[in-house]
This record gives C-alpha cells, structure tokens and sequence, in this order.
C-alpha cells in the first residue's frame, strides 16, 4: 500500500544516521545510543498492531579480524542480519514514537537484540549503530514497520529476530521502510561525507 509511510526525525532515507542514534561514534568514543522519533500514516485497513524491526544486513560473518590494529575486514566477506531492535505489538492506533534512550520501550513488547544475544549487552529494547571501525563496507539500517492482521503475535518479552520474522511473516498487511547508513571507519566515512 503506497500510502503507508514512516518518517524518523534525523534520518532521511539512504542517509547517514546522526552519532546521536549511534551505539558508538569511533572505536574510541560512545555515541548518544538514543532511539529516535518515529512516525506513521496510512495504515491500511485491517490494521490489528504494528512491528518494529531494525536489522543491519551487513554485519561481517566472523568477527575474528574485527576492531583489530593492523587488520582490514574486506568489503567482500560474507555478510549476516544483525538485529538492532524487535519491538511487537505496538497496538494499532499508535502512530508515533518519541525519541528516546536506548533499552525497553514502553510500547508493545521488546526482543533481544544481537547485542544481547553476543552477551555484550542486555540487548532488550534498541541498541544502534556500532560497525567495526575497521570494516570497508557501508553498513545500511532497515528500519521497517509492518501493519499486521493480529493484535498479540503471542512471543514473550526477550524473543530473538528469527523469532520475530517469523511470527510476523504470515500477518503483514503492509510495510514501509527507512534505511540510514552508517560506519566508523574513518577512511570510508570521508569517502561518503
């Protein structure tokens, strides 16, 4: 449904995204790790809840070479999804978020992001952008919303994104999206500025 639309105050669509919704700024400084404000109109009819789903699909496969002096990780290893943020059962007539810190979210229920999932991190609730600052490709967020046939999607808080995707998999009535992109490495982030 083209009439279905997402706004996120501070990113536009196929730009960077602001340190401030960063996890960390550079491999030596944090970033503000802030939720941002998120918006919506156009919900199609049928419309039960909604999804929120962030997820990097350029998140190196190993990370045995990652923010490691003297090594590169190339822009052509395999890549993997990594979850940044799971969020269901938004109730239907919410159409907006505030910007907010990173964790739980009062609305809905909140999955475990990778964060959490590598035992780096609690990982419920958002967690932003951290790419290895030696890593040579651009990472790209998906921050989609999903309009879902289903009020409760049944998961309990702290499911994963495998869990999410599939569970929502056959409920999406429709979907809009915003991708930001973002590295830390500072060769390539002078390249794009």
């Amino acid at each position: 449904m083209s009439g279905f639309t997402l706004i996120i105050d501070g990113i536009a669509n196929g730009s960077p995204i602001p340190e401030q919704f960063s996890h960390c700024a550079s491999h030596n400084k944090k970033g503000g790790n802030k939720r941002p404000a998120m918006h919506w109109s156009g919900a199609p009819a049928g419309t039960k809840s909604f999804a929120i789903i962030v997820v990097d699909p350029d998140v190196p496969s190993s990370f045995e070479m990652a923010n490691r002096e003297g090594h590169t990780i190339p822009a052509s290893m395999t890549r993997q999804n990594f979850y940044h943020w799971l969020q269901l059962d938004i109730p239907h007539t919410t159409t907006n978020l505030p910007e907010a810190p990173a964790g739980l979210c009062d609305i809905g229920i909140s999955g475990r992001n990778d964060y959490g999932a590598s035992g780096t991190d609690k990982g419920i609730g958002y967690d932003g952008p951290c790419p290895p600052w030696n890593d040579e490709r651009l990472h790209h967020y998906h921050f989609t919303l999903y309009a879902l046939d289903i009020g409760s999607l049944g998961l309990k808080e702290g499911f994963s994104g495998k869990q999410a995707m599939a569970a929502i998999s056959k409920h999406i009535l429709a979907k809009t999206e915003v991708t930001g992109t973002y590295t830390t490495n500072p060769k390539l982030r002078q390249a794009v500025a």
